[in-house]
């Protein structure tokens, strides 16, 4: 669609929309612009310890991500029901059973809250977000959410969703050329097909994949196509690269003539839940309960290894409405709801390669708050974000 092609433009021009009609930005400090930590009482929660928080500027790959005991946090139900809407690009990725999931078993529910999931393209979402007409959005601190916030949109990334499987090889495939290898593949001027074109968080897994290679972010030439393409294109020879999800890479894995460069790096979410004023400042109760559920989720569904309970795939691949022999076919996502450090200052600069962001980049505190999943699961915290 049109508003795909062009996010950097439309996104500046909401923002100054935005602005102009005079929503409230926080923008102009480093200090935490959302209520949640705010002077409000931090409590222990029951299933809840050590294990329930890590240091954000732990990043090694093999990090052990937060747990809590199944079940936990338990349920805080508010005390007025709360409808909220949270968009999301799609229904059926797999990065988006935990929603799903918790909408199906009734966690929502159980902390007053009436969830709707909506399906919305992220340009599309996020003047919505800012506004208040929509509460979250499951999505990515991608270059069009900066672009927002410097305009004046009030959001925040507030939780993470998942890292990949240390097996799995979503990420940067290249077709080979003669007498090329994979351990040095020269990347200048080559054509790479991918679904969202510029400004997509994948700019950071790549440009730390073409370090090692010949060839920079500004020195690709990318070609936006359908998901339905992608892997086409590589094969036919349409695009000389591309960058292929779960499952689609089996296809190309283990194949004479293509070789995997790189992919999400190991234990860093790249995305997961943005909230906007209406969860960040007016009704903080309901943004703390909503991470609450999300959280007791995944603790209580997507702990370890999900896919190792064949009962629970079949019940995922029918919620997902997706074949579940392909779902079966790659590794379990490690669901992870905490957010590291500089992953924003990271994706800033990848973004800059690309000449879609102006501007100084913006401090980790106008972009991300830990404050609600860590006050859903009870953890005392020094200071902000």
């Amino acid at each position: 669609m049109s508003g795909r092609r062009h996010v950097y433009g439309a996104l500046l021009a909401a923002g100054a929309l935005l602005a102009a009609s005079a929503c409230s930005s926080p923008n102009e400090s480093d200090s935490s612009s959302d209520a949640a930590g705010a002077g409000r009482t931090i409590r222990p929660v029951e299933g809840c310890g050590a294990t329930s928080w890590t240091d954000p500027a732990n990043l090694a790959p093999t990090r052990t991500p937060a747990r809590c005991r199944p079940g936990a946090p338990p349920a805080r139900p508010l005390r007025e029901p709360r409808k909220l809407t949270i968009a999301t690009g799609t229904l059926s990725a797999e990065y988006v059973a935990p929603l799903q999931v918790a909408l199906d078993k009734g966690e929502f529910e159980k902390e007053g809250l009436d969830v709707e999931l909506r399906v919305l393209p992220t340009p599309d979402a996020l003047p919505l977000l800012a506004k208040g007409d929509i509460d979250a959005l499951w999505a990515a601190p991608e270059a069009a959410v900066m672009n927002g916030l410097r305009g004046g949109f009030d959001i925040k990334w507030v939780a993470g969703n998942f890292s990949p499987a240390p097996k799995s090889k979503s990420g940067l495939w290249v077709r080979l050329k003669n007498g090329e290898t994979a351990s040095h593949v020269p990347m200048a001027g080559r054509r790479l097909g991918t679904m969202i074109g510029k400004g997509s968080v994948i700019a950071y897994p790549m440009e730390k994949a073409l370090e090692k290679h010949g060839g920079g972010l500004a020195d690709i030439q990318y070609q936006q196509l359908g998901s339905a393409d992608v892997l086409t294109a590589l094969q036919n020879g349409g695009v000389d690269s591309a960058w292929l999800l779960d499952p689609v890479w089996r296809k190309v894995d283990g194949k004479r003539g293509y070789a995997y460069l790189g992919g999400q790096p190991p234990g860093e979410p790249l995305g997961g839940m943005l909230y906007g004023r209406s969860l960040l400042q007016d009704d903080v109760d309901a943004g703390v309960a909503l991470l609450r559920a999300y959280i007791r989720t995944v603790n209580s569904y997507f702990a370890s290894d999900y896919k190792q309970d064949a009962s629970f795939v079949t019940y995922l691949a029918e919620l997902l409405k997706a074949e579940k022999p392909i779902l079966e076919s790659t590794p379990s996502l490690v669901m992870d709801w905490e957010i590291r450090s500089g992953t924003t200052t990271r994706l800033q600069s990848a973004y800059e390669s690309q000449g879609v962001t102006e501007g100084e980049p913006l401090p980790e505190s106008q972009t991300v708050t830990r404050a609600f999943y860590e006050e859903a699961i009870g953890h005392q915290r020094s200071h902000q974000p």
